[in-house]
Parts: C-alpha cells; sequence; structure tokens
C-alpha cells in the first residue's frame, strides 16, 4: 500500500494517514497532539510529519482563538484535494488487496466486523 501511494501520490502511508485523519474532520483540522493520539505515535513525530507536510503546502498551523497555547493542525486547500484522490485511490487498493485473499462470504463478514469498529458498514 505504501509503495501505491508513493507512485501515484508521492505520499508515504503515515503522510497519508495524517491527511485522511484531517480530511475526516467537518473543519479539516485537529490539534495536534489529538492527531498524534489518532495516529498512536508521539508528539514528536507527528510534528516529524507535519513539518514535510507544511513544507509541501498541504497543512498548515493554525492557531486556536480561544487558547493561544493550542496549534492545530489543518489541511489546506491542495491538501485537502490530495486527500481525497489519495483516499479513493488507497480504497480501491485495500480492496484488490483483500478481494485475491478471501471469498465474497469472508468480506461480508469481514466487513460487518470492521464496521464495528469505525461506525460504518463498508470498508
Amino acid at each position: 500500500m505504501d509503495t501505491s501511494l508513493r507512485a501515484d501520490h508521492g505520499l508515504t502511508l503515515h503522510e497519508f494517514e495524517v491527511l485522511l485523519q484531517l480530511w475526516l474532520e467537518p473543519e479539516h483540522r485537529l490539534r495536534r497532539v489529538d492527531l498524534a493520539g489518532r495516529l498512536l505515535i508521539t508528539q514528536g513525530g507527528v510534528t516529524r510529519l507535519l513539518a514535510g507536510l507544511e513544507a509541501r503546502g498541504l497543512v498548515q498551523r493554525v492557531p486556536c482563538p480561544m487558547d493561544g497555547r493550542v496549534v492545530y493542525a489543518q489541511l489546506t486547500t491542495d491538501g485537502a484535494e490530495l486527500a481525497e484522490r489519495s483516499r479513493a485511490d488507497h480504497l480501491h487498493e485495500v480492496r484488490r488487496l483483500f478481494s485475491d485473499r478471501f471469498t465474497a462470504a469472508e468480506l461480508d463478514s469481514l466487513n460487518s466486523l470492521l464496521g464495528r469498529l469505525t461506525g460504518s458498514h463498508q470498508i
């Protein structure tokens, strides 16, 4: 999956995860500490990931108007567009990888089980 994302969109799997988490939010932003928690990485790790995405103009730092200590990571327009494009291709790749390994009945069961984790019913 990492190879496909790199070749098709110039993103590592970790960078894609950052963009996806931000893209899923209504305002396309999260506190940096919350982003680290969702990605299950340290705040230092998220800082390094965001630095590269910021340098590419895909993410920007946005101060919180209510609390000057809080900084949000927010998608730029380019970042949101790339997240949307790469998400569609990534989902296609995941489906292809799974369909090569499981029967239709197994995929239905897996979809139902994973749907409980995400709150949706379609992987």
